[in-house]
């Protein structure tokens, strides 16, 4: 989804780049989201009787609004602490995908690997869709450095909005908290299907959303992954078969 504003193609250094970064986070149609989702963690937070100072350090370490939602409920409501990292590292693996195709945008070929840790961290749903979109119109030697702003500038915005739901919790209806942590994978459903290009793209995701949904029905244990892998895989040999009959 594009932010609102132009954005220069060229900077005149990493700063300058760092600064754009945040700039097109602060402007971006995902901030509106950011800040939903994140009024309804700090909402769900407050309500598990979790401190205002634990869900910004889960933030900043966790990075993920679904693997918040897993870490917060399971801590809440008194899980084994080895089975909510189990589930939190476990929803993790979905931004794996993501880091793999995000690094060869942002490394050239003096990149250091030490480099490379913070946009690693940094990948989630909106940073990767936003870093898609506009690095491939930078230069390489700002790409890094515009990506780290503009993850800074995303992190930013969700310890605020987190704080802002923390402290409205009181009068924040648990529907409309709920509702709220809904926008991020709707956010990412409706950026990834106008970003579907091909064929084969737009065959995964049909094919995921079909095998998720019949998945959910049938009570499956690991739902999302199962929907995933195998509505990847049978889209790419659909892709294959074709490219083998033209």
């Amino acid at each position: 989804m594009p932010g609102t504003g132009p954005l220069p193609m060229t900077f005149q250094s990493a700063t300058a780049a760092y600064l754009g970064g945040i700039r097109s986070a602060w402007t971006s149609v995902f901030l509106l989201v950011m800040a939903g989702t994140y009024i309804g963690l700090g909402a769900l937070a407050h309500d598990f009787g979790l401190s205002a100072l634990w869900l910004m350090l889960s933030t900043l370490f966790v990075w993920a609004a679904p693997a918040q939602v897993i870490l917060i409920s399971g801590i809440g409501t008194g899980a084994a602490l080895l089975e909510v990292a189990l589930a939190v590292t476990l929803s993790g693996i979905r931004l794996f995908p993501m880091v793999v195709a995000l690094l060869p945008l942002v490394r050239d070929r003096d990149t250091r690997l030490r480099d490379l840790l913070l946009p690693t961290h940094f990948t989630s749903v909106s940073m990767w869709v936003e870093s898609l979109r506009i690095l491939p119109q930078l230069a390489a030697e700002h790409r890094l450095a515009f990506c780290n702003g503009l993850s800074t500038g995303y992190m930013g915005a969700a310890v605020i909005f987190g704080f802002v739901g923390y402290y409205l919790a009181a009068g924040l209806p648990p529907l409309l908290a709920a509702t709220l942590l809904f926008l991020t994978p709707l956010s990412f459903l409706i950026s990834t299907a106008r970003n579907a290009r091909i064929m084969m793209d737009k065959l995964a995701l049909g094919l995921g959303l079909s095998l998720g949904a019949l998945l959910t029905v049938m009570n499956v244990q690991f739902d999302l992954m199962w929907a995933g892998v195998g509505g990847g895989t049978l889209a790419y040999a659909i892709h294959r078969v074709r490219e083998a009959m033209a």
